[in-house]
């Protein structure tokens, strides 16, 4: 080999070296600013949501009696009754009647203070009046006024008054949501990939179905919302706004993800596994449910979780049946007018008060938590139970 051959050579694996280098480079850095990203989105939400985990209270000395439930702001000191918000003034008359053995009793508890008492004590920028100033400072002062855990964020639904305002409706209605989609979505879901994968002929109609699958899984969610509306709601009679309006047009959503995904574990169980079922004499029916079956449960319930974790996360396709309403109670029932998490975060963010800034950011928080749950429990169950042939 001559030695300008030789250099040509050299010259290109140089350059290919050269070229491998700037590629991982470039991958380098695409996943450093992904992790950047990130890592920012995640500070800013915790940085703004963190507030809501903790509310203002004052404590006060309250004698429960009719007529102190009917004026409460007679029954206390100027300074106190000013600064409590009128949310737990509402809820005195309930409580009482709730609890009768409280009348004529006098009881130290701590009430809700204001939003802009909140605000004040948690460092942003809220109006007081120079009175108000003074009356925050004495009752600090005196112990009287501090910032504790917020139960009310996971006690309370919806409330028009901030500090009163909580997950817990959007907590159930979604739980409800999900209970439904999974009634639904899996065993259609799982049914249908065992007879495309085990049963089904290889012609151009099931190929179509195949196609026509595959295609739904990368369809944008809101027009899973029209399909909802237009078949459950207008043509079905479906309470609109419920549970389970929301859970069907979700299970619209999440069956391609379940098939798609159910296919692929059943496609990874040894071909052998069936023969030998069907050699001993078993059915196609009998060698898929008491052998191929539990050996792809792990492969079934990952991708079942996953579409499960994909579907809470939506909110345009509920949006479109009505599950943006106002719902400061709790549903009973997958009937009755309900919210979801993200449908919840979503009307927060609309809100010009700032106190409901922290709650949404505290709300995405908890949302995160649990899709977050729901990949780990996923990719637990997969490692867990995952058999390598």
């Amino acid at each position: 080999m001559s030695q300008d051959v030789k250099r040509a050579v050299a010259s290109r694996m140089k350059q290919r070296y050269r070229a491998e280098a700037r590629f991982k480079a470039y991958c380098v850095g695409a996943l450093c600013m992904a992790i950047a990203f990130l890592m920012f989105f995640f500070y800013d939400m915790i940085q703004k949501g963190y507030s809501a985990f903790v509310q203002a209270e004052i404590q006060v000395e309250f004698t429960y009696t009719q007529e102190n439930v009917d004026f409460p702001t007679e029954a206390l000191p100027q300074a106190e009754a000013s600064l409590i918000s009128r949310g737990w003034y509402r809820g005195l008359p309930r409580e009482l009647r709730d609890n009768p053995e409280l009348e004529g009793q006098t009881v130290t508890t701590w009430a809700v203070a204001r939003t802009e008492v909140d605000q004040f004590l948690k460092g942003h920028s809220e109006k007081l009046s120079e009175d108000e100033l003074r009356w925050v400072r004495q009752l600090q002062d005196e112990g009287r006024l501090d910032t504790h855990f917020n139960t009310y964020f996971f006690t309370n639904g919806d409330s028009k008054i901030p500090v009163l305002a909580g997950l817990k409706s959007a907590f159930i209605g979604s739980l409800f949501v999900m209970l439904v989609t999974l009634v639904v979505s899996f065993p259609i879901g799982v049914m249908t990939a065992i007879y495309l994968e085990e049963f089904a002929p290889d012609n151009r109609f099931t190929q179509g179905i195949e196609i026509n699958i595959n295609n739904l899984a990368a369809v944008p969610s809101i027009l899973f919302g029209l399909l909802g509306l237009a078949i459950f709601i207008n043509f079905f009679g479906v309470p609109r706004s419920s549970a389970l309006a929301g859970g069907l047009t979700l299970s619209l959503m999440t069956l391609p993800v379940i098939i798609i995904s159910t296919r692929a574990a059943l496609r990874a169980v040894p071909q052998n596994i069936r023969h030998g079922a069907l050699a001993v004499g078993a059915s196609r029916w009998q060698a898929v449910r008491d052998h191929v079956l539990p050996a792809s449960l792990p492969g079934i319930l990952t991708g079942t979780i996953i579409g499960i974790a994909q579907a809470m996360g939506e909110t345009a396709p509920l949006l479109i049946i009505g599950m943006i309403a106002y719902i400061p109670d709790a549903p009973t029932g997958v009937t009755q007018a309900a919210t979801v998490l993200p449908a919840q975060i979503f009307t927060w963010a609309g809100m010009p008060e700032r106190a409901y800034v922290e709650r949404t950011a505290a709300g995405i928080l908890v949302l995160l938590s649990l899709l977050i749950s729901l990949n780990a429990a996923a990719v637990f169950l997969r490692q867990r139970f995952e058999r390598r042939w």
